[in-house]
């Protein structure tokens, strides 16, 4: 996922940026000029304070970064020249780096603990396989074998598989308990509520009903004497898998061979819960899934901490479903209900208060005197709701009135609306989740969101509404995350100091620099913020590189393909590039031509170690990095044998170079042929 990207594509005159090396400023957009040597070429104009502007080149693009922080709106603006902003940026990267060591050192813990490797008895497997119902998906098949590869190997697997709800996340899970239970090694199945756990304990057991597989179950709905039978099956290993809720967690539970925990929905469990699994299945293995990771969980597999799967493939049939944000209205909620009833269908209506949850039920009976309603919450006696859940499964009632405890867990595929409301008081990844509870058949789904007044709602409210509306496609789980991240910041997840350091760079800046430091320790390399903030080798030839505003006139555009060519690692990608832009676009001028070329130059460059090339006319300047790996002996070698110039050292890491190259092209051609052959003989 390519979060900077994205971000120029969305880039709006007025927006707040932030420049590595000035702080931050306001994007007024693009302007085209031509400096004093006829070279003209697109520059972003920033606006600091006492309206001070920077012109910025459009190879420079890489120190921009979109400046995001929503619980501070009232951002000043630095000041060009000051030391304010590299003080505070010093002081930030610090606490990065430490935070990034921190991060580090948790999981490093994990992956230097000895694992079990499993091994794979294909035929027991393959007839397991068989009896799944549906056929698999590819990203579902991808992610499945990825899953039994990190089984194999000795370290302890820590895997994120993400996937809407119903994109079979649970047949990954049921496979991979298939192989530790072939391996001898029990399985502990953790989730955050009682019904799903009755869910999945139901699931299991009709799919190992061939299979001489004991499944046990810990939740609100076991009696003590059933809970007291499980415990002690487990410790003598009779119990085979075990599905529970947090009370598995706090159990005395004495397991014989445990081998592989699988947590669904990891976000629901709270602080307690997550130091007791970090302290207790330190050295087995993990699988956890989701259909909207929380934003830590996704922050830390954006920044290669944890492994991560996505499972984007809908299967056969599905259809994405409707999502409509509306003010309270009793005839809106009249029509929504009155349509599905009348198509047999049933709904869930979301009222997250208990104590006037029963009066809510008597309104809807008001409303819709042919209904039938049931009320089902968290406070009920479990053996009552579980007798209500069972009665709205089979078609007793056609309206679930119920707090969030359907969030997860149920499945029923006659119920194709579901109406939420004061749907602005909760999570974007909750709402997702309500919304996925629908949709599971091949019936239009229909999702209605509903405030009090959407004109007064929260900005961030509004945010999370426009997001859910905007993304109802299926599959749209981790793309709602990448964007929760953002409006909730991820400060409050990290501790108040690092929501902190988030305002005062911004998040997209921030994100860059831990993602750049966790890169850097994991590799080893230095860590400091000169270095880390050196991303590209400065190259100026002199010559027009820029995408025409004839090209391509829309200005975002431009920028997002400036952005794709300037972070494009090889050839290949940058032949792709060019192949977009022939179709999009057509025949690629000389301007967009000379720009590929310089950026696959710049992709040389890194490799060999050139961090500077200033060529204009007659004379060129080459630096190098004190540990490229160019020896003088091939500098020379390269150097001497060219009759059209000579060159002498100018300092000891940069040489200067005469020559007689008035052409453009011919200058670009040489410079790119001198470093290819060093590249292919140094690399």
């Amino acid at each position: 996922m390519n979060i900077q990207i994205q971000h120029c594509l969305e880039l709006k005159v007025n927006q707040l940026v932030v420049h590595i090396e000035h702080g931050i400023g306001l994007y007024k957009g693009l302007t085209t000029l031509t400096t004093p040597n006829g070279i003209t070429t697109e520059y972003l104009i920033i606006v600091y304070a006492n309206k001070a502007k920077l012109y910025v080149p459009i190879s420079y693009l890489h120190l921009i970064s979109q400046y995001r922080s929503y619980t501070n709106p009232n951002i000043p603006l630095d000041r060009l020249g000051s030391s304010n902003w590299k003080k505070e940026k010093h002081k930030v990267f610090k606490k990065i780096r430490d935070y990034a060591a921190k991060l580090l050192d948790t999981y490093s813990l994990r992956m230097s603990k000895k694992g079990f490797s499993f091994s794979i008895q294909y035929a027991k497997y393959k007839k397991f396989v068989k009896n799944f119902p549906f056929k698999t998906t590819p990203d579902q098949e991808k992610v499945i074998n990825t899953v039994l590869k990190d089984m194999h190997k000795s370290t302890p697997m820590d895997r994120l598989v993400c996937g809407d709800v119903g994109f079979g996340k649970t047949e990954v899970a049921m496979r991979a308990a298939f192989i530790a239970v072939c391996n001898a090694k029990q399985v502990a199945i953790l989730v955050p509520t009682t019904l799903l756990a009755q869910q999945h304990f139901n699931s299991f057991s009709q799919r190992f009903k061939s299979w001489n597989v004991n499944i046990g179950i810990l939740s609100r709905f076991s009696s003590d004497k059933l809970i007291k039978s499980n415990i002690k099956q487990i410790s003598k290993g009779i119990i085979h898998i075990l599905i529970g809720t947090h009370k598995m967690l706090f159990s005395s539970i004495k397991w014989k061979n445990l081998g592989l925990l699988i947590i669904d929905e990891e976000h629901r469990f709270g602080v307690l819960d997550k130091e007791k699994i970090k302290e207790n299945y330190i050295n087995i293995d993990i699988l956890t899934l989701t259909a909207t990771p929380i934003p830590r969980t996704l922050n830390m597999t954006i920044n290669g901490i944890r492994d991560l799967s996505i499972i984007a493939t809908p299967p056969e049939k599905r259809r994405s479903i409707k999502t409509i944000v509306e003010n309270y209205d009793e005839s809106i909620i009249k029509k929504a209900i009155k349509k599905e009833i009348e198509r047999k269908g049933q709904v869930y209506f979301i009222h997250n208060n208990i104590m006037t949850i029963q009066k809510k039920a008597n309104l809807l009976k008001k409303l819709i005197p042919e209904s039938k309603i049931a009320v089902a919450h968290g406070g009920m006696k479990s053996s009552y709701l579980k007798e209500i859940i069972k009665k709205f499964y089979l078609k007793n009632f056609n309206i679930l009135v119920c707090t969030t405890l359907i969030e997860t867990g149920i499945d029923i595929p006659n119920v194709n609306t579901i109406i939420v409301e004061r749907a602005d008081q909760f999570g974007l990844s909750q709402l997702h989740q309500l919304r996925g509870r629908i949709g599971r058949s091949h019936h239009q789904a229909y999702a209605w969101l509903l405030v009090q007044n959407l004109k007064k709602t929260t900005l961030n409210a509004q945010k999370r509404l426009e997001a859910i509306s905007k993304f109802e496609d299926l599959g749209a789980g981790f793309i709602l995350s990448s964007h929760d991240l953002e409006i909730r910041g991820i400060g409050n997840l990290l501790g108040n100091e690092q929501s902190g350091h988030i305002n005062s760079l911004g998040f997209s800046l921030y994100m860059k620099l831990l993602k750049q430091a966790i890169k850097n320790l994991k590799s080893g390399c230095s860590t400091s913020l000169k270095k880390m903030l050196s991303f590209q080798p400065e190259i100026e030839l002199y010559i027009i590189s820029l995408i025409p505003s004839q090209y391509i006139s829309n200005v975002n555009t431009r920028l997002f393909f400036y952005k794709k060519i300037f972070s494009a690692k090889n050839k290949l990608e940058l032949k792709t590039i060019k192949q977009e832009l022939k179709l999009k676009f057509g025949t690629i001028p000389i301007e967009v031509n000379n720009l590929i070329k310089i950026s696959y130059l710049r992709t040389i460059f890194k490799k060999i170690g050139i961090k500077k090339a200033i060529l204009n006319k007659n004379v060129g300047k080459l630096c190098f990095d004190k540990k490229t790996p160019i020896s003088n002996h091939v500098l020379l070698q390269n150097l001497s044998n060219n009759p059209i110039l000579s060159w002498n050292f100018s300092s000891e890491t940069c040489i200067q170079i005469h020559y007689k190259l008035c052409n453009e092209n011919a200058r670009l051609e040489w410079i790119l042929s001198f470093a290819l052959k060093i590249a292919m003989i140094v690399t």
